[in-house]
Protein backbone atom coordinates (compact mmCIF):
# COMPACT_ATOMS: atom_id res chain seq x y z
CA UNK A 1 0.00 0.00 0.00
CA UNK A 2 1.02 2.95 -1.13
CA UNK A 3 1.20 6.27 1.36
CA UNK A 4 0.99 9.87 0.55
CA UNK A 5 1.04 12.53 3.06
CA UNK A 6 -0.77 15.44 2.13
CA UNK A 7 0.95 18.80 3.65
CA UNK A 8 -0.64 22.26 3.88
CA UNK A 9 2.33 24.14 4.15
CA UNK A 10 0.51 26.98 5.74
CA UNK A 11 -0.97 25.24 8.00
CA UNK A 12 -0.60 26.74 11.67
CA UNK A 13 2.13 29.72 12.32
CA UNK A 14 5.34 27.89 11.92
CA UNK A 15 6.11 26.44 8.36
CA UNK A 16 6.58 22.22 9.16
CA UNK A 17 6.79 21.16 5.50
CA UNK A 18 10.99 20.29 6.17
CA UNK A 19 10.41 18.52 9.12
CA UNK A 20 7.74 16.27 7.95
CA UNK A 21 9.58 15.80 5.00
CA UNK A 22 12.19 14.48 7.26
CA UNK A 23 10.41 12.48 9.10
CA UNK A 24 8.80 10.63 5.93
CA UNK A 25 12.36 9.87 4.42
CA UNK A 26 12.89 8.00 7.44
CA UNK A 27 10.09 5.87 7.46
CA UNK A 28 10.76 1.75 6.75
CA UNK A 29 11.03 1.10 2.68
CA UNK A 30 8.04 -0.88 3.05
CA UNK A 31 5.65 1.86 3.70
CA UNK A 32 6.08 3.55 -0.19
CA UNK A 33 5.60 6.93 1.66
CA UNK A 34 6.03 10.46 -0.42
CA UNK A 35 5.10 13.59 0.24
CA UNK A 36 2.50 16.12 -1.93
CA UNK A 37 2.54 20.09 -0.57
CA UNK A 38 -0.67 21.31 -1.72
CA UNK A 39 -0.65 24.75 -3.55
CA UNK A 40 -3.94 26.41 -2.42
CA UNK A 41 -7.49 25.75 -1.35
CA UNK A 42 -8.95 22.86 -2.49
CA UNK A 43 -5.77 21.75 -3.94
CA UNK A 44 -5.96 19.08 -1.78
CA UNK A 45 -9.34 17.44 -2.76
CA UNK A 46 -8.34 17.97 -6.51
CA UNK A 47 -4.96 16.19 -5.87
CA UNK A 48 -5.89 12.96 -4.64
CA UNK A 49 -9.44 12.59 -6.84
CA UNK A 50 -6.64 13.01 -10.36
CA UNK A 51 -4.18 10.80 -8.74
CA UNK A 52 -7.61 7.66 -7.44
CA UNK A 53 -8.52 8.23 -11.68
CA UNK A 54 -4.69 7.90 -12.48
CA UNK A 55 -4.45 4.59 -9.99
CA UNK A 56 -8.13 2.97 -9.59
CA UNK A 57 -6.59 -0.17 -8.46
CA UNK A 58 -3.71 0.78 -6.07
CA UNK A 59 -4.21 0.67 -2.54
CA UNK A 60 -3.49 4.00 -1.15
CA UNK A 61 -3.33 5.91 2.05
CA UNK A 62 -3.76 9.90 2.45
CA UNK A 63 -2.52 11.43 6.02
CA UNK A 64 -3.38 15.14 6.12
CA UNK A 65 -0.76 16.77 7.83
CA UNK A 66 -2.17 20.45 8.60
CA UNK A 67 -5.37 21.71 10.61
CA UNK A 68 -9.36 20.48 10.64
CA UNK A 69 -9.38 22.35 7.35
CA UNK A 70 -7.18 19.65 5.48
CA UNK A 71 -8.57 17.15 7.01
CA UNK A 72 -11.59 18.06 5.75
CA UNK A 73 -10.09 18.46 1.91
CA UNK A 74 -8.39 15.35 2.26
CA UNK A 75 -11.76 13.39 2.74
CA UNK A 76 -13.39 15.25 0.34
CA UNK A 77 -11.29 13.63 -1.56
CA UNK A 78 -11.04 10.55 -0.43
CA UNK A 79 -14.46 9.34 0.12
CA UNK A 80 -15.25 8.60 -3.94
CA UNK A 81 -12.34 6.04 -3.61
CA UNK A 82 -12.79 2.53 -2.23
CA UNK A 83 -9.51 1.74 -2.60
CA UNK A 84 -8.07 4.82 -0.29
CA UNK A 85 -8.09 5.20 3.44
CA UNK A 86 -6.79 8.39 5.29
CA UNK A 87 -5.70 9.35 8.60
CA UNK A 88 -4.25 12.43 10.17
CA UNK A 89 -0.79 14.06 10.87
CA UNK A 90 -2.40 17.01 13.10
CA UNK A 91 -0.05 19.87 12.66
CA UNK A 92 -2.83 23.11 12.00
CA UNK A 93 -4.20 25.91 14.57
CA UNK A 94 -7.17 23.52 14.72
CA UNK A 95 -7.19 20.02 15.38
CA UNK A 96 -10.57 19.86 16.38
CA UNK A 97 -11.35 16.44 14.66
CA UNK A 98 -8.60 14.00 16.12
CA UNK A 99 -10.00 15.26 20.04
CA UNK A 100 -12.63 12.57 19.14
CA UNK A 101 -10.35 10.14 19.14
CA UNK A 102 -8.27 11.36 22.69
CA UNK A 103 -6.29 13.81 21.10
CA UNK A 104 -3.25 14.64 18.66
CA UNK A 105 -0.89 12.48 20.62
CA UNK A 106 -2.47 9.32 19.21
CA UNK A 107 -1.77 10.11 15.57
CA UNK A 108 2.12 11.84 15.88
CA UNK A 109 3.87 8.41 15.24
CA UNK A 110 4.17 7.90 11.65
CA UNK A 111 4.78 5.04 11.36
CA UNK A 112 1.80 3.89 12.98
CA UNK A 113 -0.33 5.57 10.71
CA UNK A 114 0.91 3.83 7.36
CA UNK A 115 0.47 1.05 9.52
CA UNK A 116 -2.04 0.44 11.28
CA UNK A 117 -6.14 -1.12 10.39
CA UNK A 118 -8.38 1.45 8.80
CA UNK A 119 -11.47 1.43 9.93
CA UNK A 120 -15.81 2.29 8.54
CA UNK A 121 -16.25 5.83 9.78
CA UNK A 122 -19.49 7.94 8.84
CA UNK A 123 -19.94 11.76 7.43
CA UNK A 124 -22.17 14.48 7.01
CA UNK A 125 -23.28 15.56 3.78
CA UNK A 126 -24.50 18.74 2.80
CA UNK A 127 -25.32 18.59 -1.06
CA UNK A 128 -22.21 17.53 -2.58
CA UNK A 129 -19.85 18.54 0.32
CA UNK A 130 -18.79 16.24 3.36
CA UNK A 131 -17.76 17.14 6.98
CA UNK A 132 -16.07 14.87 9.06
CA UNK A 133 -16.42 16.76 11.85
CA UNK A 134 -19.27 19.38 12.49
CA UNK A 135 -22.08 21.59 10.59
CA UNK A 136 -23.27 24.26 13.12
CA UNK A 137 -24.73 27.51 12.33
CA UNK A 138 -26.02 30.71 13.61
CA UNK A 139 -23.87 32.30 16.58
CA UNK A 140 -20.94 29.65 15.21
CA UNK A 141 -21.34 30.80 11.84
CA UNK A 142 -20.62 34.29 12.81
CA UNK A 143 -17.82 33.21 14.69
CA UNK A 144 -16.35 31.41 11.98
CA UNK A 145 -16.84 34.38 9.97
CA UNK A 146 -14.30 36.76 12.44
CA UNK A 147 -12.32 33.42 12.18
CA UNK A 148 -11.93 34.03 8.25
CA UNK A 149 -11.44 37.46 8.45
CA UNK A 150 -8.47 37.20 10.79
CA UNK A 151 -6.72 34.45 9.06
CA UNK A 152 -7.29 36.59 5.33
CA UNK A 153 -5.19 39.37 7.42
CA UNK A 154 -2.45 37.07 9.01
CA UNK A 155 -2.40 34.84 6.10
CA UNK A 156 -2.42 31.77 9.20
CA UNK A 157 -5.39 30.92 11.94
CA UNK A 158 -4.44 31.36 15.29
CA UNK A 159 -5.81 29.67 18.75
CA UNK A 160 -7.35 33.05 20.10
CA UNK A 161 -9.31 33.97 16.72
CA UNK A 162 -12.14 31.52 18.16
CA UNK A 163 -12.53 33.78 21.18
CA UNK A 164 -12.31 36.81 19.48
CA UNK A 165 -14.81 35.53 17.09
CA UNK A 166 -17.03 34.66 20.10
CA UNK A 167 -16.39 38.26 21.85
CA UNK A 168 -18.27 40.02 18.76
CA UNK A 169 -21.13 36.92 18.26
CA UNK A 170 -22.32 37.56 22.05
CA UNK A 171 -23.25 41.53 20.89
CA UNK A 172 -24.68 40.86 17.49
CA UNK A 173 -25.10 37.13 16.77
CA UNK A 174 -27.45 35.60 19.42
CA UNK A 175 -30.67 35.80 17.59
CA UNK A 176 -31.02 34.00 14.13
CA UNK A 177 -34.23 33.64 12.38
CA UNK A 178 -34.44 30.02 11.65
CA UNK A 179 -36.28 26.77 11.38
CA UNK A 180 -34.43 23.61 12.33
CA UNK A 181 -36.21 20.32 11.18
CA UNK A 182 -34.69 17.08 12.73
CA UNK A 183 -36.54 13.80 11.28
CA UNK A 184 -39.21 15.48 10.53
CA UNK A 185 -39.75 17.14 13.93
CA UNK A 186 -39.26 21.08 14.39
CA UNK A 187 -36.65 21.54 17.20
CA UNK A 188 -37.61 25.97 17.05
CA UNK A 189 -41.47 26.04 16.77
CA UNK A 190 -40.97 29.69 17.41
CA UNK A 191 -38.53 29.86 14.77
CA UNK A 192 -35.66 31.16 16.40
CA UNK A 193 -32.40 29.74 17.75
CA UNK A 194 -28.69 31.15 18.89
CA UNK A 195 -27.01 28.45 17.53
CA UNK A 196 -27.05 24.85 16.50
CA UNK A 197 -24.32 22.44 16.07
CA UNK A 198 -24.70 19.26 14.02
CA UNK A 199 -21.94 16.71 15.32
CA UNK A 200 -20.18 13.67 13.69
CA UNK A 201 -17.25 14.71 15.85
CA UNK A 202 -17.16 16.37 19.35
CA UNK A 203 -15.21 19.79 19.51
CA UNK A 204 -14.55 22.90 18.05
CA UNK A 205 -12.87 26.08 18.03
CA UNK A 206 -10.42 24.42 19.37
CA UNK A 207 -11.02 23.69 23.11
CA UNK A 208 -15.33 23.82 23.06
CA UNK A 209 -16.75 20.14 23.15
CA UNK A 210 -20.17 20.63 21.78
CA UNK A 211 -21.16 17.45 20.95
CA UNK A 212 -20.06 15.26 23.61
CA UNK A 213 -22.00 11.65 22.97
CA UNK A 214 -20.87 11.56 19.14
CA UNK A 215 -19.44 9.05 17.85
CA UNK A 216 -17.87 8.80 14.17
CA UNK A 217 -19.59 5.21 13.77
CA UNK A 218 -22.99 5.17 15.07
CA UNK A 219 -25.06 6.19 12.37
CA UNK A 220 -25.94 9.22 13.87
CA UNK A 221 -25.63 12.96 14.33
CA UNK A 222 -25.74 15.15 17.26
CA UNK A 223 -28.02 18.12 16.96
CA UNK A 224 -28.08 20.37 19.60
CA UNK A 225 -29.87 23.94 19.56
CA UNK A 226 -29.48 26.50 21.95
CA UNK A 227 -32.34 28.82 22.43
CA UNK A 228 -31.64 32.65 21.73
CA UNK A 229 -30.77 33.47 25.84
CA UNK A 230 -29.25 36.92 27.54
CA UNK A 231 -25.57 37.93 28.01
CA UNK A 232 -24.79 36.76 31.70
CA UNK A 233 -26.81 32.99 30.51
CA UNK A 234 -24.33 32.82 27.72
CA UNK A 235 -21.43 33.53 30.14
CA UNK A 236 -22.81 31.02 32.63
CA UNK A 237 -22.77 28.38 29.48
CA UNK A 238 -19.47 28.67 28.41
CA UNK A 239 -17.68 26.20 30.66
CA UNK A 240 -20.01 23.72 30.92
CA UNK A 241 -20.10 23.89 27.11
CA UNK A 242 -16.24 24.10 27.05
CA UNK A 243 -16.16 21.05 29.32
CA UNK A 244 -18.85 18.82 27.30
CA UNK A 245 -21.58 18.99 30.40
CA UNK A 246 -23.78 21.52 29.14
CA UNK A 247 -26.42 18.39 28.09
CA UNK A 248 -26.12 17.04 31.68
CA UNK A 249 -27.15 19.97 33.16
CA UNK A 250 -30.27 20.23 34.75
CA UNK A 251 -30.14 24.44 34.86
CA UNK A 252 -29.63 24.35 30.90
CA UNK A 253 -32.61 21.82 30.04
CA UNK A 254 -34.81 25.04 29.54
CA UNK A 255 -32.28 26.29 27.01
CA UNK A 256 -31.48 23.51 24.89
CA UNK A 257 -32.92 21.19 22.35
CA UNK A 258 -30.98 17.73 22.01
CA UNK A 259 -31.12 15.18 19.69
CA UNK A 260 -29.98 11.94 18.08
CA UNK A 261 -30.87 12.19 13.88
CA UNK A 262 -30.43 10.95 10.45
CA UNK A 263 -30.95 13.63 8.41
CA UNK A 264 -31.53 17.28 9.49
CA UNK A 265 -33.67 20.22 7.22
CA UNK A 266 -32.56 23.51 8.03
CA UNK A 267 -34.59 26.78 6.56
CA UNK A 268 -33.99 30.29 6.78
CA UNK A 269 -33.73 33.58 5.12
CA UNK A 270 -31.85 34.72 2.19
CA UNK A 271 -28.05 35.75 3.07
CA UNK A 272 -28.27 33.10 6.15
CA UNK A 273 -24.93 30.73 6.21
CA UNK A 274 -23.39 27.81 8.10
CA UNK A 275 -20.37 26.46 8.50
CA UNK A 276 -18.78 23.11 7.68
CA UNK A 277 -15.74 22.35 9.13
CA UNK A 278 -15.16 25.43 9.54
CA UNK A 279 -15.52 26.74 6.04
CA UNK A 280 -18.60 29.14 5.79
CA UNK A 281 -21.31 29.13 3.54
CA UNK A 282 -24.08 30.53 1.99
CA UNK A 283 -27.05 28.75 1.56
CA UNK A 284 -30.51 29.38 3.58
CA UNK A 285 -31.95 26.04 2.68
CA UNK A 286 -30.03 22.89 3.16
CA UNK A 287 -29.92 18.98 4.18
CA UNK A 288 -28.04 17.56 6.69
CA UNK A 289 -27.29 14.09 6.14
CA UNK A 290 -25.72 11.31 7.82
CA UNK A 291 -23.63 8.94 5.63
CA UNK A 292 -22.59 5.52 7.32
CA UNK A 293 -19.36 3.96 6.42
CA UNK A 294 -18.61 6.44 3.97
CA UNK A 295 -15.02 6.62 4.53
CA UNK A 296 -11.84 4.51 6.14
CA UNK A 297 -9.92 6.05 9.01
CA UNK A 298 -6.47 4.68 10.21
CA UNK A 299 -6.63 5.74 14.39
CA UNK A 300 -3.60 4.07 16.05
CA UNK A 301 -4.25 1.85 18.63
CA UNK A 302 -3.27 3.48 22.22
Amino acid sequence: MRNIFIVNPHAGAENKVRKIREAVDELPSYSFAEVYETTGVGDATDFIRKWSIEYPEEEVRFIACGGDGTVNEVVNGVVRNPKASFSVFPCGSGNDFVKAFGGADRFLDLEALVSCEAKPMDLLKVGDRYADNVVHFGFDTYVARVINENRAKTGHGNKNDYMKGVMKAMLHGRKNEIRIIADGELLNPDGIAMLCTVGNGQYVGGQFRCAPRAKVDDGLMEVCVVKPVSIPRFVKLLKPYTNGEHLDREDMKDMLVYRQAKQVEVQAPKGFAYSLDGEVIEENHFLIEIVENAIQIAVPER
